[in-house]
């Protein structure tokens, strides 16, 4: 007989007992659990009967009320909770709008008043910013809908619980499971997760799944649905006209899904479905919505009505009938009631007349005080107000925020593969921001990869924008909507569709469009852009991984939640995948310490208190993603300028690794150059001299005895100590071509003059390191004897301006205003006057600017590319200059058993003692440092790349106090002293499945 049961039939059993549990006695205790994805609904029952036992009729009624409070109301209404609390029992509270510090120093002040713990509830949807003013703000549901998988939507319910916890809320009325059909929807939309049922239930299960594991009970809503509607029913009272079978496939789907998976509560919502009710009584009032999601749904847990204030139900009944209604419904929480009196008078009097048992009462009351138990809030500690703020705005909050934006950045189109860009030698960017929001880290962000001019779309000026834009190769067009709240306006205005319909004829267009995707349903235009990418909301981190995206720094994966006309159906999307550029995240994305990163701070603000140096820039970057990059202090000492990221210093020597060494390794591929070939091979001026028998290897790791360094300015001064008539003009011609600072141009045969001076100098005794520029005006030469070409030219052609380092420059007064431009001395000895913009090193300025050791400028962020490039061995987004097999050789220590530590060129981790690194870092990292204040460093063992300006030359070359205080180097320590292990990076992995509560 037992083999004829049928599984469906097993199942009801099943369910009848889950029922029996929850209001039948019992003496059992057992402890509050809240457990995997799942709230076990085992309470301590023995406190659950005793509290049953003692309770009084009106505080049984009070159990059933969760009444509206509110954290930015005054005394009034204070007094008001409390007498509710106290005087009427309630059982729970649902906070709306306020603080988070006001909210919680309520939740103790109320939970001190109540005989027993109130139910904290709130509508934490997307957060508790939902209702708080400086709550932490989340994406909306439905932009979490376009992710493809579940991961993210687990950690999205896990993160918004431990809010709500942390805030003494136990009780979220979310998620919304309403599968928005209707695209008019005015009250749903973007609340849902989208238009597809099996979508709307695995990230709604994934999310209760997350949510009940921190410890708070999800509450799906609206039953039995409300996304088909096109009405409010905060106003009136929606229809939803659907068959029974259409509603089972559609609406009722994702409330089977998160019935099986243990859902701690469901809400019935405002309105009239006649396939669930005929009478035409709104589902909240229904006892026939009701049992069918007893019966035919199989839910167990908490039934909760929507707000009883709501016009929906208020317009056709009295206060105290409505929650009697509901009520006799099946309700077990009243939520929001107009007037508690007047509701438990109804009861008492439905009690009296036998319309309601008591012991439907006491179940009702029993499953409440069940929940309360599970949740462990008997005996509880208060939650307190010391951190809250912090807790509140966790790193791991942001990283995940982060992570849910670019997971959901959905490409709707790419002719052409326009996405990501790749391409950025030569090319012209523009970028129009329109809309309320000025999109500030959207262009900020675009900015670090490429000179990208912004430009802000004013109505009635389209024509004048035109005429600006007509130069440019490219235009990204960054169209941005309020992001307050998902029920402001999000349609493109016409007079701005019209413009960006003209700008497409003329300019290559990427539109990226943050606002909802049914925006695209009166938005044709976007259909004419080489690449449309929807990034949903104005969010700033939704603005920034879309920029990484737009440049290939993040791929892009997610898809239509919704369909949005016949070109964008739900569930396309294009991929494009990532390039390899550098890409810009916090510090936990990639597993080091945020709160340890703040001693780089403190000492760079020491370095400046002492007067190190007038200001700087710190880069740090780890596993490809720039985790700092911070601007301090001022151009001078004058403090008139503040240091900006976009500032631009002169690197000194690092020029030997950031243009020499590039040349050189292109040429050593090409078998033009062969590192162990004679200096003659190659130069012909050295043949004859003492310099022709050195071996280029020898040179690139300073130990070919060449002296250190000659000052080549002082046989050009006359008896004043001024620049010579015979060597300088103060006119540019063309017998004096070479500028050399602010009205001084050296003669042109002057690199004639300082070669021979090389060329004639002696050399040192012994075979030994030592540190010497004088290798690199030979090499210079050599590169272009055998190229035909300037360095200059060389580098920028063929490396800075495919790598998109834009700031990376000889002679930046060329091509920057001076006010980008960071001064570094005050030269009293030479060119008399300050320098800004014009190379330091005076035997680079005699060459015109450009030497083989000194005179390229550059900011951190595009010293970093490079830096990047060469930790990746020769690739960078996409394109390999240089092959690994070149680099690993030019960065190997040469001569380390000769106690040398330098590699081809490259600076190396000192063997032993002090040196150009803290002594923490691998042996195989490299770098250089700079007379001006510069280090730059990579790291291939920690994937680390680290970079310091400055000034420190400023006012005069004489401060050493950089040097002295050991600062760069202590920053460094300080960097690799925040590396921890992966495990708070984990959400970032793509590697690393999280827990998706799927079944």
């Amino acid at each position: 007989m037992v083999t004829l049961i049928n599984s469906a039939f097993m199942k009801i059993i099943l369910r009848l007992l889950v029922v029996l549990f929850f209001i039948w006695p019992t003496a059992k205790s057992a402890s509050a659990q809240i457990q995997g994805n799942s709230l076990i609904y085992e309470g301590d029952t023995a406190w659950v009967n005793a509290q049953l036992r003692r309770m009084s009729l009106d505080e049984k009624l009070g159990q059933l009320f969760m009444v509206a409070a509110y954290s930015n109301k005054g005394k009034a209404h204070e007094q008001k909770m409390t007498r509710l609390i106290r005087e009427e029992h309630v059982g729970g509270l649902i906070f709306f709008q306020g603080s988070t510090e006001r909210q919680l120093a309520l939740t103790q002040q109320y939970q001190q008043a109540a005989a027993l713990p109130l139910l904290i509830g709130q509508d934490a949807e997307w957060g508790l910013q939902m209702r708080l003013e400086d709550g932490f703000q989340f994406p909306w549901p439905l932009t979490v809908g376009a992710i493809r998988d579940t991961q993210l939507s687990y950690a999205y319910g896990k993160a918004i619980g431990e809010h709500c916890r942390r805030l003494g809320v136990r009780f979220n009325f979310g998620p919304v499971v309403d599968v928005n059909t209707n695209p008019d929807n005015p009250i749903i939309n973007a609340r849902s997760f989208g238009e597809t049922p099996w979508r709307v239930a695995r990230h709604a299960q994934a999310y209760m799944s997350g949510l009940q594991e921190a410890g708070v009970l999800a509450c799906a809503k609206h039953f039995p649905g409300h996304g088909d509607t096109d009405k409010d029913s905060h106003k009136t009272l929606p229809q939803v006209n659907h068959s029974l079978a259409h509603l089972r496939n559609i609406e009722l789907y994702p409330y089977r899904e998160l019935a099986d998976t243990n859902l701690a509560a469901v809400m019935a919502a405002h309105l009239e479905v006649p396939a669930l009710d005929p009478s035409g009584k709104p589902t909240s009032l229904s006892k026939p919505a009701l049992d069918y999601l007893r019966q035919e749904v199989g839910f167990d847990g908490l039934a909760v009505t929507d707000a009883l204030n709501m016009r929906g139900v208020t317009d056709s009944y009295e206060p105290g009938e409505v929650e009697l209604e509901a009520f006799q419904a099946g309700h077990d929480i009243l939520l929001f009631p107009r007037d508690v009196g007047a509701a438990k008078a109804a009861l008492r009097k439905a009690l009296k007349r036998g319309r309601i048992t008591d012991s439907t009462l006491t179940a009702r009351v029993r499953r409440i005080l069940l929940a309360k138990s599970a949740l462990g809030l008997p005996g509880a500690a208060l939650p307190s107000s010391r951190g809250l703020k912090q807790d509140l705005s966790r790193e791991e909050d942001r990283i995940l925020n982060r992570r849910l934006f670019a997971k959901a950045t959905t490409v709707l189109i790419n002719h052409q593969k326009a996405l990501p860009i790749k391409e950025l030698s030569d090319k012209r960017f523009a970028v129009v921001t329109a809309g309320p929001v000025a999109g500030e880290t959207f262009v900020k962000t675009l900015k670090n990869y490429a000179p990208v001019d912004h430009y802000a779309y004013q109505k009635g000026k389209e024509q004048q924008l035109l005429a600006h834009l007509a130069p440019y190769d490219k235009v990204i067009f960054g169209i941005f909507t309020a992001n307050d709240n998902p029920w402001q306006d999000y349609k493109v205005d016409r007079q701005l569709r019209a413009f960006i319909n003209q700008v497409s004829l003329q300019n290559e267009l990427l539109i990226d469009l943050f606002a909802n995707p049914y925006s695209l349903r009166d938005f044709p235009e976007a259909q004419e852009a080489q690449g449309l990418v929807l990034s949903y909301q104005s969010h700033s981190d939704a603005q920034s991984v879309s920029a990484q995206i737009i440049f290939g720094a993040l791929g892009a994966s997610g898809q239509l939640p919704v369909t949005v006309g016949p070109q964008f159906s739900a569930g396309f999307g294009l991929t494009t995948p990532s390039l390899g550029r550098l890409g810009y995240a916090l510090p936990g994305e990639v597993g080091m310490n945020a709160h340890k990163l703040q001693e780089v701070h403190q000492i760079m603000r020491e370095a400046i208190g002492k007067r190190a140096t007038p200001g700087g820039q710190i880069l740090v970057a780890r596993k490809g993603k720039v985790i700092l990059n911070q601007s301090y202090g001022h151009h001078t000492y004058q403090a008139s300028r503040p240091v900006s990221s976009t500032d631009i210093y002169d690197l000194a020597s690092v020029t030997k690794i950031a243009a020499t060494l590039p040349v050189l390794m292109r040429l050593v591929e090409d078998n033009k150059v062969d590192l162990d070939q004679t200096l003659g091979t190659y130069l012909p001026s050295a043949r004859g001299t003492n310099k022709e028998q050195l071996v280029i290897r020898d040179i690139l790791a300073h130990q070919a005895r060449l002296k250190p360094w000659i000052p080549f300015y002082k046989k050009t001064l006359n008896s004043n100590g001024r620049p010579a008539d015979k060597f300088y003009a103060s006119q540019r011609s063309f017998d004096f071509p070479w500028v050399v600072a602010p009205g001084i141009y050296a003669r042109r045969d002057m690199r004639d003059s300082i070669m021979h001076w090389v060329l004639d100098s002696p050399l040192r005794h012994k075979k030994e390191y030592k540190y010497s520029d004088l290798g690199y005006y030979l090499l210079l030469e050599l590169i272009e004897n055998i190229t035909g070409q300037k360095l200059n030219i060389l580098a920028h052609n063929h490396l800075y301006n495919r790598l998109g380092a834009y700031t990376m420059a000889f002679h930046p007064r060329r091509q920057f205003g001076i006010a980008d431009l960071v001064p570094t001395e005050r030269d009293d000895f030479f060119r008399h006057r300050l320098l800004q913009g014009y190379v330091h090193d005076q035997g680079s300025a005699m060459l015109g600017g450009v030497g083989g050791h000194a005179g390229l400028f550059s900011n951190a962020n595009d010293l970093a590319k490079l830096m990047q490039m060469y930790l990746q061995k020769g690739q960078y987004a996409g394109v390999r200059y240089f092959d690994s097999v070149t680099v690993n050789e030019f960065v190997r220590c040469q001569f380390c058993e000769d106690d040398n530590r330098r590699g081809i060129g490259f600076d190396k981790p000192q063997l032993e003692g002090p040196g150009p690194t803290c002594g923490c870092l691998s042996r195989k990292s490299f770098g250089h440092s700079g007379f001006t204040g510069i280090l730059a460093w990579a790291d291939p063992e920690e994937e680390i790349v680290y970079i310091f300006l400055s000034n420190r030359v400023y006012p005069d070359a004489s401060n050493r106090k950089l040097i002295s205080l050991d600062i760069r180097t202590r920053i460094q320590k300080a960097i690799y002293e925040a590396i921890e292990s992966d495990s708070t990076s984990r959400l970032l992995s793509d590697n690393v499945p999280l827990r998706s509560g799927t079944k």
